[in-house]
């Protein structure tokens, strides 16, 4: 038996608890304290195969939810809420989620805003419904029976102040919409507009704040500016100084910070000129992308490789959760990127959970490197169990963190 079980009991989980009220923590506050599962951790275990995993997991069903940096939300809790807004991480912090994320951007003035990628105001806020669709790079295009509606809209295009008139909304965009209003529809059937109301969207030193008081750690991203860098002077490098220095202005301890970016030289900048910050910088992994893609099983593609990697500084490497496991004898099993990795002393973090929608599809690009062992959604559980306990990640991020919560406290993670 792969788990020692704590007595059985039966899986009975609040419904709507992870709605309930949360007290702001304090130093001396308990953290956990407000905290509640709800019933989804419930549901997708009860659809479980037989066996170790499932009695295990229903075995820990009265187990008082407890806060886990294993758990990371991913925008908040965006399965449900509008990303990056103080409604989705108090979601998520209610969830358990230890560490909470502020993908950083910047405005024309050059302030740093919470904004999955420079360019996706027309997707997650109402922009294009207001005065301010004027300053959009690509004005909205109805859709013809022949090409899809279009439109791109910037950050870097409008100042603090107007990015903070605009109205945060679902990430989505209606590509058979005639007019912007009809825009803002679109989605995905999987998710939900029950809270988009009172949305509140955030600069990153006000997720700084807010995630302090709900007891959380912090992993901020630095995303690809869409712009031509320097940009009204202002350096790439100015940019990943900027955002640490807001962490050192609230006096935010660098252990509790992991910094991240795409851009390697983006970490090694941290690395080398933030020394306790880079300790704990991530680097992102895109590189399944490009003319030469890394192949996770073929450690010649891994260029560079993990142990350059390690020689540079890197401690810490994320890529998306296919790179981490592939199918041998029927079973998931650790790629060799994650093999290699272990080898080279890297921690492992992984993306994204409960974002692929039910699975009853084999999960989509998350799970293509296992799709013949995903059934329906309770797979999540089972590609979950293999990273924790085979390829032995350090946490990952999720749209919907009590699944990982739930989880990792069963398995005292």
């Amino acid at each position: 038996m792969r788990y020692a079980l704590a007595p059985a009991l039966a899986l009975s989980l609040p419904l709507l608890g992870v709605f309930a009220p949360v007290t702001a923590a304090t130093p001396e506050a308990d953290s956990d304290a407000g905290l509640s599962y709800g019933s989804r951790p419930a549901h997708l275990i009860a659809m479980l195969p037989e066996g170790d995993l499932k009695t295990k997991l229903q075995s820990c069903a009265a187990q008082p939810p407890r806060r886990s940096d294993f758990s990371i939300g991913h925008r908040g809790a965006p399965l449900m809420f509008p990303e990056h807004t103080v409604q989705s991480n108090q979601a998520a912090a209610r969830m358990g989620a230890g560490i909470l994320e502020c993908d950083v951007t910047f405005t024309k003035d050059l302030e740093l805003i919470c904004r999955h990628a420079q360019n996706d105001l027309h997707t997650t806020t109402n922009i294009l419904t207001t005065d301010l669709a004027e300053t959009c790079i690509q004005p909205f295009t109805p859709a013809t029976p022949d090409s899809p509606a279009k439109a791109e809209c910037r950050s870097s295009d409008i100042t603090l102040a107007q990015f903070q008139s605009l109205t945060p909304k679902m990430d989505s965009f209606d590509k058979t919409a005639t007019s912007a209003a009809a825009s803002q529809g679109g989605v995905a059937p999987w998710r939900s507009t029950q809270y988009e109301d009172g949305a509140t969207a955030m600069t990153h030193a006000q997720s700084i704040a807010l995630f302090k008081s709900l007891g959380t750690k912090f992993t901020p991203e630095l995303k690809s500016p869409v712009v031509e860098m320097p940009f009204n002077g202002f350096t790439l490098q100015d940019y990943a100084q900027k955002l640490i220095d807001d962490y050192k202005a609230a006096g935010i301890p660098a252990a509790d910070v992991w910094p991240q970016s795409f851009n390697l030289e983006v970490v090694k900048y941290w690395i080398d000129n933030e020394p306790e910050f880079g300790r704990q910088a991530v680097y992102l992994d895109g590189r399944n992308q490009g003319s030469a893609p890394l192949d996770p099983n073929a450690p010649d593609s891994f260029q560079p490789s993990m142990q350059d990697l390690a020689d540079m500084g890197v401690n810490y490497i994320a890529p998306p959760l296919w790179f981490l496991l592939t199918m041998k004898d029927g079973k998931m099993v650790p790629s060799a990127y994650a093999l290699e990795a272990k080898a080279a002393g890297l921690h492992l973090i992984t993306w994204t959970l409960e974002r692929s929608g039910p699975l009853n599809d084999g999960g989509g690009w998350y799970f293509q490197s296992v799709q013949p062992a995903v059934q329906n959604a309770s797979s999540y559980y089972e590609v979950l169990d293999v990273l924790a306990q085979d390829v032995k990640i350090d946490g990952i991020f999720s749209d919907w963190p009590a699944t990982v919560t739930y989880y990792a406290n069963c398995m005292g993670l």
